[in-house]
């Protein structure tokens, strides 16, 4: 097995800022304090390469008070071996992200004493569902059905066909997650409304999100909805270059210009935090708009109040179950 990078046996600079003041007495601090302070360890892809889920981790961490370090193995570890590695460590939880399922399904079950959580996946992908695995899962087809509601109902009040689109990175089902809640909101929003619907196959490259997205536009969409990671940027920027409405996704996207109408934002750091704190293990744990997992970002402010209050209205019928939203099915155990 191939010892891990430098990078990855060293914690984030930010995390140990998260963590400072704690740090700065450590001469001292009690036996107790320590104890009460998980040691966690996260197996993810190296931060440096503008991974999401790093800056999540460190918010998740500073809430929590945890010790924590992130491992970033490279493309010719050993997997299995990193992650058995860091099981004999003994970390209050060894954490991984969804990318890693496979060395989880191989490592667990060697390991019943540690505790393993799996951030934004289902058990049920796990092969074998080990019994010492916390699974948590932020579902966004809530937050993405107020998104379509909110953008289709805009559109009611433009001259023509009501139109709105999305522009996926791949009919995978994480993306299709977005994709199902959005379509169902937009079609009570507007009933009449046409959903556009593209796929880039792609997650990195701008120009491909970009392209679907004016093809969108070019047929009356009047919001684009970006569901494609690094390549969503493609879609943003269509959507201003041509004076329509963008939606974003993960984070609030509010900051980039006026034409962000709002964002589908998944709460990471809320996922980790349940996890670092005790998700229970042997079974998925879901996050939804009632739990704060996905939510929208700030809506831009030329919004009518009216509208407003219709969508806080739709809102509340998701919160209480008066709406059932669809998605996927999650795999269960």
């Amino acid at each position: 097995m191939r010892r891990p990078s430098r990078l990855a046996l060293v914690p984030l600079a930010v995390l140990a800022v998260a963590a400072a003041t704690c740090a700065a007495a450590s001469g001292s601090e009690s036996r107790a304090t320590q104890v009460d302070r998980p040691d966690v360890v996260f197996m993810t892809s190296d931060c440096a390469a503008s991974n999401f889920l790093c800056p999540a981790f460190a918010r998740a961490v500073k809430r929590t008070g945890a010790r924590a370090r992130i491992v970033s193995p490279d493309g010719r570890e050993d997997l299995v071996g990193t992650l058995s590695l860091l099981a004999r460590q003994g970390h209050d939880l060894v954490m991984v992200d969804f990318t890693f399922v496979d060395a989880l399904a191989e490592t667990a079950p060697r390991f019943p004493r540690t505790r393993f959580g799996l951030v934004d996946a289902p058990l049920g992908i796990v092969d074998g569902a080990p019994a010492n695995v916390a699974a948590v899962v932020t579902r966004p087809n809530e937050a993405s059905y107020l998104a379509g509601w909110l953008a289709a109902r805009l559109e009611r009040s433009r001259r023509g066909p009501d139109v709105v689109g999305v522009v996926g990175g791949e009919a995978i089902p994480p993306v299709q997650d977005f994709v199902i809640g959005f379509r169902a909101g937009a079609r009570v929003g507007s009933p009449g409304v046409r959903v556009l619907t593209g796929y880039a196959n792609d997650f990195t490259d701008p120009a491909r999100c970009a392209a679907i997205a004016r093809r969108q536009i070019a047929r009356g969409a009047g919001t684009v909805f970006d569901v494609a990671g690094g390549c969503g940027p493609g879609t943003l920027a269509a959507a201003k270059a041509a004076g329509v409405w963008a939606i974003g996704v993960d984070e609030d996207r509010f900051r980039l210009g006026p034409h962000i109408l709002t964002s589908v934002v998944k709460r990471y750091d809320r996922e980790m935090a349940l996890l670092i704190r005790g998700a229970p293990v042997g079974r998925t744990t879901v996050l939804g708009l009632r739990r704060g997992g996905s939510e929208l970002g700030r809506i831009s402010p030329r919004v009518p109040v009216r509208v407003l209050t219709e969508l806080s209205a739709v809102r509340r019928r998701i919160v209480t179950g008066a709406i059932d939203v669809p998605g996927i099915t999650l795999p269960r155990p």
